[in-house]
């Protein structure tokens, strides 16, 4: 396992928020992929929210099956890590709007490994240096980066996220 923080992930601060500067990468926000079992996507505790693990999933499709270190290269399982992230950040949305995302707290990264693969948080390092893109400063996190021998339905990487996030101001009761 290896945990460390994203140091080199982010940039400064972007000047515009999280859907401009997805669009400004050319990205756009998918649906949040439905689950595949008996879970949420995505959950709202206090000021957090955390996802479940996500998938590549593309139209509700995974564009490839297998492991890293057989059938997936490396920069391929960088790209299915953005696209999982992607979909993370999709669920988190699906909740509360990616403006109101203060921190991106924490991203655990799941990479399926054939025998002697040791490069997981290169394949993670897909999904951070998104976050990084695309937070900023405010996309700086913690994360492991996990080899596994499977992921459901064949995945090669599954991703989870944390976010902290602005909670709005309830109103105050009025005495009487």
């Amino acid at each position: 396992m290896d945990t460390h923080t994203s140091g080199s992930a982010t940039a400064a601060e972007p000047a515009t928020g999280p859907l401009v500067r997805l669009a400004e990468l050319g990205l756009r926000l998918p649906l949040a992929p439905a689950a595949v079992a008996a879970y949420v996507p995505a959950l709202h505790v206090g000021t957090r929210v955390l996802t479940s693990g996500q998938l590549p999933f593309v139209d509700g499709n995974l564009p490839t099956t297998g492991r890293l270190g057989e059938a997936i290269t490396v920069p391929e399982g960088s790209d299915l890590a953005r696209v999982a992230v992607m979909n993370a950040l999709a669920a988190v949305h699906g909740l509360v709007p990616l403006e109101h995302v203060v921190r991106v707290v924490k991203l655990v990264g799941y990479v399926a490994s054939a025998d002697g693969f040791i490069e997981q948080p290169v394949v993670v390092d897909g999904a951070s240096h998104l976050i990084g893109q695309i937070f900023g400063e405010r996309g700086r996190h913690a994360r492991s980066a996990v080899g596994v021998a499977w992921l459901p339905l064949g995945s090669p990487v599954e991703i989870e996220l944390e976010v902290e996030v602005e909670v709005a101001e309830r109103p105050h009761a009025h005495s009487a």
